[in-house]
């Protein structure tokens, strides 16, 4: 079906955009067979579309000569009003384009064990009831492997903790928020320390539950451990979030986990100063436009850790 579009009042008849188009191109390029490479078309194509342009407005759009296109007096009259609709006809496609990815379409977020145990539920909820009709799909792991995905064009947003995405001249970040880090026990189980606040070098005489290789809070961990001089024992090890979690309810030992996991199952032992925390980072590509749908999601993690 072909578009067509009045120019003003003053011209009566319908016009096509690609005319428009066309014309627009000729008037800047003063070069029929230039505008018509530009515009990836034949020019006798172009040519034949500017005549029908002129046959439909009654009027000669350029006063063409050997070597010489000019706008004639008609042709200086339509160029603003043809770019002020061509421009509006752009604007009209990307606002109808942008509506369409909030009522449909997916967008691909990667975080955290944690942070999908924690922050990720609210933000999607929060995010699902103003968008239903767009899909989440949710990629859970470590903060590199995430980097990578990220990088590779596999997600479109990762929310990370203490990694070097910063560092990446791939990705764009942007801090979130700072996280505090408390050590966890059952609650039925003796109280870890005898102060009102623990410290790291206590963890020596303790059995740790402690996440898999490659997950984040096990670096943290093991080097706030190496920092005091010693390797901590591990009561189990290899578990993701929940896994670590369930350990710890069942009495097998401690675990340093983030403060906003930790819900009223646990005893919860806050770390002596400096204590540990960890930065929660939002990325996504560099150079890389994101949809209209994931830059909502973007705005929705922005409000939600404000």
């Amino acid at each position: 079906m072909t578009t067509v579009v009045p120019i003003a009042s003053d011209y009566h008849g319908l016009v096509q955009l690609q005319q428009l188009a066309y014309f627009v191109a000729v008037a800047d390029i003063r070069h029929f067979t230039r505008a018509a490479d530009e515009m990836d078309v034949a020019q006798p194509t172009l040519s034949q579309q500017i005549r029908a342009l002129e046959r439909s407005l009654g009027a000669p759009l350029f006063a063409r000569s050997p070597g010489n296109v000019e706008l004639t007096a008609a042709g200086a009259e339509l160029l603003p009003i043809a770019r002020r609709m061509l421009a509006e006809a752009d604007n009209a496609r990307l606002a109808l384009r942008e509506l369409g990815e909030l009522g449909r379409g997916k967008v691909r977020l990667g975080a955290t064990p944690s942070l999908c145990t924690g922050l990720v539920p609210k933000i999607i909820g929060d995010y699902h009831r103003s968008h239903p009709g767009v899909a989440i799909v949710i990629t859970e792991g470590g903060s590199r492997d995430l980097q990578r995905l990220l990088a590779e064009g596999a997600l479109d947003l990762a929310l990370l903790v203490d990694s070097r995405a910063q560092d990446d001249p791939r990705l764009v970040t942007e801090p979130l928020f700072v996280e505090e880090l408390v050590v966890i026990s059952a609650l039925d189980a003796p109280p870890p320390t005898r102060r009102a606040r623990m410290q790291v070098a206590e963890l020596r005489s303790k059995q740790l539950v402690m996440f898999r290789e490659g997950y984040d809070l096990r670096e943290t961990t093991l080097a706030a451990c190496r920092a005091e001089g010693f390797e901590p024992t591990f009561a189990v090890e290899g578990g993701e979030m929940d896994a670590v979690l369930g350990f710890v309810a069942a009495g097998l030992g401690v675990a340093v986990v983030p403060s906003t996991v930790v819900g009223e199952r646990f005893r919860t032992t806050r770390l002596a100063s400096p204590g540990l925390a960890r930065t929660v980072q939002v990325a996504r590509r560099s150079g890389v436009e994101l949809s209209r749908a994931a830059a909502e999601l973007a705005a929705s993690i922005g409000r939600a850790t404000a």
